[in-house]
């Protein structure tokens, strides 16, 4: 298989060395793209460096932040249209561990259509987060469960593991998440069209370095996504006016 990482970076200038030394020994065959939204703290210019050295690293760079679904999604044209056949979302933080990707990589190998690194299934599990995060985390995957019908435990979980022909079954212009919703709206998609998601359990170890970029306007937003997705699924399927 032909695999692609893609690592969407932003101010990410002292994590990122660390996070492509690590995922390069883990899995020495992917590929990785850096998807870096014009970093003032000059990361895009750091990853260009790593990518003259090494061949396997690429670098993309975009005009500003617009958010993370939108890098992801650019990613995703960019593996497609070079052929690769397994596309790996990863924080360039080091919160998903490099180490595990070969576990993520054998349930696709194994058959699954899109693989999600959990944090709350059974052996799944999170370091030096503080109460409250868990909480938000775990309150936002059961409220989206419950709401679009899905048994996915770790809806908003970023550590994931595309199939190509997952990919290209989606709309990827039709997806309107940018945010933190970006995770929920495309697992639902997936879901949706009865492709075999699967969970696997990861240990999610809080960033030592950098900031986070979380908010709460976009725990805000995704929420409000999440409400309008499952309303609006559910009265399309009482009225019968078809699918989202």
């Amino acid at each position: 298989m032909r695999i692609l990482t893609i690592i969407p970076t932003y101010n990410e200038l002292e994590s990122l060395p660390k996070t492509l030394g690590r995922l390069r020994s883990a899995v020495p065959a992917s590929d990785v793209l850096v998807a870096d939204d014009n970093s003032p703290d000059g990361t895009g210019q750091l990853a260009d460096q790593i990518a003259a050295e090494d061949p396997q690293v690429h670098v993309m760079h975009r005009k500003g932040k617009e958010g993370l679904g939108a890098a992801y999604i650019a990613g995703f044209e960019w593996a497609l249209e070079r052929d690769y056949d397994v596309i790996v979302e990863m924080d360039a933080d080091g919160s998903h561990r490099p180490e595990q990707l070969p576990l993520l990589l054998d349930a696709v190998d194994q058959g699954a259509d899109l693989v999600i690194g959990s944090r709350w299934v059974q052996g799944g599990s999170v370091v030096n987060w503080p109460f409250y995060r868990q909480l938000i985390s775990r309150t936002g995957s059961t409220y989206a469960r419950i709401m679009l019908g899905l048994k996915v435990k770790d809806m908003t979980a970023g550590y994931r593991a595309f199939r190509r022909t997952t990919l290209e079954k989606l709309d990827l212009n039709a997806v309107e998440s940018v945010g933190y919703g970006f995770q929920v709206d495309l697992a639902w998609r997936v879901a949706k069209m009865g492709l075999n998601v699967v969970e696997v359990p990861v240990t999610f170890v809080e960033r030592e370095l950098g900031s986070s970029k979380m908010s709460g306007n976009i725990v805000v937003e995704a929420m409000l996504n999440v409400t309008k997705w499952g309303l609006t699924d559910r009265w399309r399927q009482l009225t019968g006016r078809g699918q989202r």
